[in-house]
């Protein structure tokens, strides 16, 4: 009987491999099938604690406001605590792109950890940051400790890092379209990893579907009540817009880079910039009042939508964040992102006439494209978000935002595939942060 049982599972096995063998891609997609199923339910089920400790520290800051005063104390701890345990991964999003374009050695688990306990604090005691780049970060810590598992070569762990982004990004925003496409944009401004393509999305789905359905995890869902017919003029208005939006993009990314070097520069102790920051940041919510501008201010961006926000609101919103980020607190970029273009789309229906609530949805994913360099990430943002019927205006502004953005970006490691222009590629490969060293040097050359 055990001799027919070895028999019987020796001729299935080289049938199996047989099979394998003349149709290769089903080899691929069995492989990429299981990997994805684990890191998928593994980064869902991360981002699902995440997202529910996140919920739980505004709460209890918005009961408790005493606590903002504490603001400088837990920035100091965190900044103390990556500064002796964890210079290897602070550098966050960056270090997840470098290793997709020169894999190194594995990403340290901690990163995950670290940066969840760090922005935790950073929501808690009141500082205004986002989630995406936590999501990130854990998913990219967890899915590269399955690197040896695997067995990947360093192509395959580009495509495992990949879709680690693609899982992080879609079950943290509900948008496991819009994920895929993301991890996929990211790394590569102008040019995506085809060979990641069916990864990314079955990891993405995975993930979004962990966190929202085997979790019970929420999303806030936006409504765009009013749509126009689409004409001449409406196209001119939304480009104006997006124009506006791509403006933002760049003014935020620059911001975010001159003040951190300017931290930097004039406070040599780590730890005492998050702790300066805080003391800023603190102070300045006592000053006018409010917590409108600080944690992720959901409300704030659904209110936006619904009603014309003031024109001051997303200056506000963009100060709090590059203060808060540039300091060294932890968490994301993209949530600010939207609350700024939310409120600064809103607020342009002043003079653009076009709907309030068509600008505001138009405004929260335009300027994410501009400042990211991920604009068909954002358009299906935008469908998975708001709807088909307004997928058109989505477009126009996000490519119009891309464009006039600039060869800026808030993922300073992020490198350039193709110009947006039609001048020569010299910059072909080049990180963000290297033009940008190479331009300074030009201009004192000059």
């Amino acid at each position: 009987m055990l001799k027919k049982n070895h028999t019987f599972l020796k001729k299935l096995l080289l049938e199996v491999t047989l099979l394998f063998q003349k149709f290769p891609a089903l080899l691929y997609i069995f492989k990429w099938l299981i990997i994805c199923l684990i890191i998928g339910i593994c980064v869902g089920t991360a981002s699902a604690g995440f997202l529910l400790s996140l919920q739980w520290a505004t709460d209890f800051r918005e009961n408790h406001l005493w606590i903002i005063a504490l603001l400088p104390m837990g920035g100091l701890v965190v900044g103390i605590i990556y500064l002796y345990y964890g210079q290897e991964v602070e550098a966050g999003n960056n270090l997840l792109i470098d290793n997709v374009h020169n894999p190194q050695k594995k990403i340290p688990f901690r990163m995950a950890p670290f940066v969840y306990l760090g922005t935790i604090v950073t929501h808690l005691f009141g500082g205004s940051a986002g989630r995406e780049g936590t999501a990130l970060q854990m998913a990219g810590a967890i899915a590269d400790q399955f690197t040896a598992i695997f067995k990947l070569n360093t192509e395959e762990r580009k495509v495992l890092l990949i879709l680690a982004i693609a899982s992080g990004f879609g079950s943290v925003f509900g948008t496991p379209l819009a994920g895929a496409v993301f991890g996929l944009e990211v790394y590569l401004i102008g040019k995506i990893k085809y060979n990641a393509l069916f990864p990314a999305f079955i990891a993405s789905i995975l993930a979004d579907w962990t966190t929202t359905n085997l979790y019970g995890v929420t999303h806030i869902h936006y409504s765009i009540d009013i749509v126009p017919s689409l004409n001449v003029l409406t196209i001119i208005y939304s480009t104006i817009a997006g124009v506006l939006f791509g403006i933002c993009a760049a003014v935020f990314s620059k911001g975010l880079q001159l003040t951190g070097i300017f931290f930097k520069d004039n406070i040599i102790y780590p730890p005492f910039r998050p702790f300066v920051g805080g003391i800023i940041v603190a102070l300045a919510v006592f000053s006018i009042g409010t917590t409108k501008y600080i944690g992720l201010g959901i409300p704030y961006i659904v209110e936006s939508f619904e009603k014309q926000s003031y024109f001051y609101e997303f200056a506000i919103k963009m100060l709090f964040t590059i203060i808060t980020l540039s300091t060294g607190f932890k968490g994301g970029e993209v949530t600010p992102l939207f609350y700024i273009g939310a409120t600064l789309g809103s607020a342009a229906s002043l003079f653009l006439p076009l709907p309030t609530g068509l600008l505001a949805g138009m405004g929260f994913v335009a300027v994410f494209a501009g400042a990211t360099n991920t604009p068909l990430a954002c358009i299906l943002m935008g469908i998975e978000l708001f709807g088909i019927e307004s997928g058109i205006y989505i477009a126009i502004a996000c490519i119009t935002a891309y464009l006039f953005s600039g060869h800026n970006s808030i993922y300073s490691k992020q490198r350039i595939g193709v110009r947006k222009h039609t001048q020569p590629n010299k910059y072909y490969r080049k990180r963000i942060s290297d033009i940008k060293k190479l331009n300074v040097l030009k201009k004192q050359t000059n």
